[in-house]
């Protein structure tokens, strides 16, 4: 039975609490948070769970397998470091680290030690999802041309972090799961209207060596919730919509076609084609369910992560490049190809929640 540890009980950690409490093979032995109401109403849930304000206390411990991070960005690193250090294998919430560097620490570390190191790309567990690469890769699209996608909402507003770096994570790491390749280059504009400096409307581009590119919308500043991804085919288009409650993939036979041979200009013409739309039947589980149970599997099994270290290396790669473009005023940024850092081992304090 692996004893967990889960860090941080604001928004997400909870769901962390509950999905590893229905699985088997685990038990969540303890649930850390500085708010002490926090603490108790986790207590009241799961009276089997101890409550602990103190990271310093869960890092003592010594029955703990594995600590399950969510906690601000601002504290993966650290925290992630010191897990990893004192032998416990390690999933982090999105996004891994702050910088290329950290996730690069993290990555040698983990495999120094033999741990397992994951990231909480969520949505690459999706059902959902993996249909939408089943279907890519099958070819029923066509050769793929373009992807759009569209995450907005009203808030919630951070202090610390941009747009980019609190929605885009899902959006990229969606686009790198399905293409199976990191882009070459990042453009990213983007404005902040209520804190200066931290930018609340972004737009994102993502290009690919093999000539296909992404465009990331993320928004705190949108009157609707928004969860859309488009992906454009030769052949078809497909529409993905996460807050559908049941069409949530629809593919359209659409496409425009160019005359290959005319001999003048009154000749030339675009040919439209318009047929069915049809939707997929996907079967509902909750992406978290499975990326828990994913998380479990590679410790019990030694198995690799599909969203382990070098895969929140990709994102935060992609999500620092796009600093830099904002703060260029757009320009583009080249990006290094991936590859498995050189070793390190440095040793970091530990942090509190505070």
């Amino acid at each position: 039975m692996l004893e967990i540890a889960v860090v941080g009980c604001g928004y997400w950690g909870p769901n962390f609490v509950r999905n590893l409490n229905m699985l088997p093979g685990c038990h969540v032995t303890v649930v850390c948070d500085t708010d002490l109401a926090r603490l108790a109403h986790m207590k009241r849930l799961y009276p089997g769970t101890e409550g602990c304000p103190s990271f310093e206390e869960v890092i003592d411990r010594s029955d703990i397998d594995a600590i399950v991070l969510a906690t601000p960005m601002r504290m993966h690193y650290a925290m992630a470091m010191k897990a990893l250090e004192t032998g416990r294998h390690v999933l982090v919430e999105k996004p891994l680290a702050t910088s290329v560097q950290e996730c690069e620490t993290l990555l040698r570390m983990a495999e120094d030690k033999g741990l397992v190191l994951m990231v909480g790309h969520t949505f690459i567990y999706s059902p959902t999802v993996r249909k939408i690469k089943e279907i890519i890769l099958h070819g029923d699209l066509g050769e793929l041309q373009y992807v759009s996608s569209r995450r907005l909402n009203l808030g919630l507003f951070q202090t610390d972090i941009n747009v980019a770096w609190d929605l885009a994570p899902h959006d990229i790491s969606i686009i790198l799961y399905i293409l199976g390749q990191t882009p070459i280059s990042v453009n990213c504009q983007g404005k902040a209207h209520v804190t200066a400096g931290i930018e609340d409307v972004t737009n994102m581009t993502l290009m690919f060596a093999n000539g296909a590119f992404a465009l990331i919308h993320n928004s705190w500043l949108d009157p609707n919730k928004v969860r859309q991804m488009t992906f454009v085919g030769k052949r078809r288009m497909l529409a993905y919509d996460d807050i559908e409650p049941f069409e949530k993939i629809r593919i359209y036979d659409k496409r425009v076609e160019v005359p290959p041979h005319y001999d003048t200009f009154a000749e030339f013409h675009f040919s439209y084609h318009h047929g069915d739309m049809y939707s997929p039947s996907v079967k509902q589980v909750e992406p978290l369910s499975l990326e828990c149970q994913h998380f479990i599997d590679c410790i019990q099994t030694g198995a690799k992560p599909e969203s382990g270290g070098l895969e929140g290396l990709a994102v935060v790669q992609t999500l620092e490049a796009a600093s830099k473009s904002l703060k260029a005023g757009g320009d583009r940024v080249m990006l290094d190809p991936i590859r498995r850092p050189a070793k390190v081992k440095p040793s970091h304090p530990v942090l509190s929640l505070t």
